[in-house]
């Protein structure tokens, strides 16, 4: 499930994961960052440079000042590592807010909810300190089980590095809303947690938010520095025409006359002459696609003209939702017969309402003043699909 607090640094537009069946649209994406990722961007992304996740020890243990996490590898359940660990699964499982059973991803990381023998500070050796601390603090918690085993002491250096803020996800966010929110890329909110492609986070699951490589982040700075200090202002660098003399005669003006201008047709109508062809459907907008359809990548296409150009309706249908993003971005999406549903995101100047019967090439709203450009989706069902053989 995806959710999200909303800190507007960066504007994404992205796939649109549907699910409006019965008239209830309470499961709708309307961030529409369900399923593109590091789709369309219109805005700044974020530039903070983050720092590289430490590897685990051996047990799959990350220790931090205030808390430590497990990392799962391959195939495992929460019962794998409350082996490897010595926590019941039943504590892994209420803290991280996932059931027993669930397959774990590679990487993804748990929380642990309380301290755990903490690695070695030199080969072989064990941190007195640290065990018996340890057991101090668990001493009131401690739950016997005949299943576990006792953890054991791993050998592994001690983790080091800023200990990264820890975000418990919230009904209704995204991983997107949450990188943004932090102002660290999603690729590395995704790489810090071992997230999938989808980047599909769960609702009470608790994410590492990855730290500032501080390296990195002043070499950025320091090169954004350099690139602003040599940006040259209007004009400069250009040389100055010499002015005319008054004490020379100008030159004879040879200057042909020009033919009489032929009159420029007037554009075409693509959505007039698409609405009497045979397509399935004709493009919302007359304009340019700027960006085409990329199953995963962008789930749909952009077309770009000028501000205020109509969006019309793709073909005959009902309105079934109109809402905004995070980003207080328009989405309009009509249903069609036979499963279909059109969605027009990024519009402005709405003309219809929720529950309207829309005809083929009709105006519903206009192209917004920034960013002049709607993306455009087609899904069969629940499953986006390349709009072209609809529009041909």
């Amino acid at each position: 499930m995806a959710v999200f607090s909303s800190k507007n640094t960066r504007w994404i537009g992205a796939g649109f994961a549907l699910t409006v069946m019965s008239g209830c649209l309470d499961t709708l994406d309307y961030d529409l960052r369900g399923d593109i990722g590091g789709g369309l961007d219109t805005t700044t992304a974020a530039q903070t440079a983050t720092a590289q996740r430490p590897e685990p020890d051996d047990r799959g243990v990350i220790s931090y000042p205030s808390y430590q996490v497990a990392v799962a590898k391959r195939g495992d359940t929460l019962a794998d590592i409350s082996q490897r660990v010595g926590i019941p699964a039943e504590e892994l499982s209420e803290t991280n807010g996932i059931a027993q059973h669930v397959q774990l991803r590679e990487g993804e990381v748990i929380t642990l909810p309380r301290r755990v023998a903490e690695p070695s500070t030199a080969p072989g050796g064990v941190d007195i300190a640290s065990l018996a601390g340890g057991a101090i603090n668990n001493a009131d918690t401690a739950v016997e089980t005949e299943t576990l085993q006792p953890a054991t002491v791993s050998t592994s250096p001690v983790q080091t590095g800023v200990e990264p803020v820890r975000h418990k996800v919230k009904r209704g966010e995204t991983a997107f809303t949450i990188a943004r929110l932090y102002n660290v890329s999603v690729r590395s909110l995704a790489e810090w947690n071992g997230l999938g492609s989808d980047f599909t986070i769960r609702e009470n699951q608790i994410l590492l938010i990855p730290p500032v490589d501080p390296q990195a982040e002043a070499e950025r700075k320091a090169a954004a520095a350099t690139a602003a200090a040599t940006t040259t202002k209007p004009g400069e660098g250009s040389p100055t025409p010499t002015p005319p003399s008054a004490s020379k005669p100008l030159p004879e003006d040879n200057t042909v006359a020009a033919a009489t201008p032929v009159a420029k047709p007037e554009s075409p109508n693509l959505n007039e002459q698409q609405s009497a062809s045979k397509a399935a459907m004709s493009y919302p907008v007359s304009g340019k696609v700027i960006r085409p359809y990329s199953k995963g990548k962008n789930n749909g296409i952009d077309i770009a003209a000028a501000a205020g150009t109509p969006v019309t309706a793709a073909a005959n249908g009902t309105v079934a939702a109109i809402t905004k993003d995070a980003d207080d971005v328009t989405i309009l999406v009509v249903r069609h017969p036979n499963n279909l549903m059109t969605v027009y995101y990024n519009v402005d100047g709405v003309k219809v309402k929720k529950g309207a019967s829309v005809k083929r090439g009709q105006s519903m709203a206009v192209l917004p003043a920034e960013n002049s450009f709607v993306h455009f989706e087609v899904r069969e069902g629940f499953d986006s699909v390349d709009p072209a053989p609809y529009l041909k």
